[in-house]
């Protein structure tokens, strides 16, 4: 089992930074993919980044290519998202989610609760 709190989200003009972290419990962090989701208003979840449990594989949506960066912290139990260069259309509830494999794949067995993003113009 492992359980996911992200932090890190708020307020920010547009052209900003912010990043999230998401702090999981369990023992098996270490050897989990870890994933960042998000929901804007009136819209499905969508995929934003991922990593392989070792940090060899990193995975971006197209939206986000070049202005987030995803990392993590396998002694802290910890996932980052760095958000740089952020725009309106950023807004929204992001989500950490964690699988049980070690690779990246769709399916994300663990989720945590979201945080608020949003981006002002």
């Amino acid at each position: 089992q492992v359980q996911l709190v992200e932090s890190g989200g708020g307020l920010v003009q547009a052209g900003g930074s912010l990043r999230l972290s998401c702090a999981a419990s369990g023992r098996t962090f270490s050897s989990n993919a870890m994933g960042w989701f998000r929901q804007a208003p009136g819209k499905e979840r969508e995929f934003v980044a991922a990593m392989s449990w070792n940090g060899a594989s990193t995975y971006y949506a197209d939206s986000v290519k070049g202005r987030f960066t995803i990392s993590r912290d396998n002694a802290k139990n910890t996932v980052y998202l760095q958000m740089n260069s952020l725009k309106p259309e950023d807004t929204a509830v992001y989500y950490c989610a964690a699988r049980r494999g070690g690779s990246v794949g769709q399916r994300y067995d663990y989720w945590g609760q979201g945080t608020q993003v949003t981006v002002s113009s």
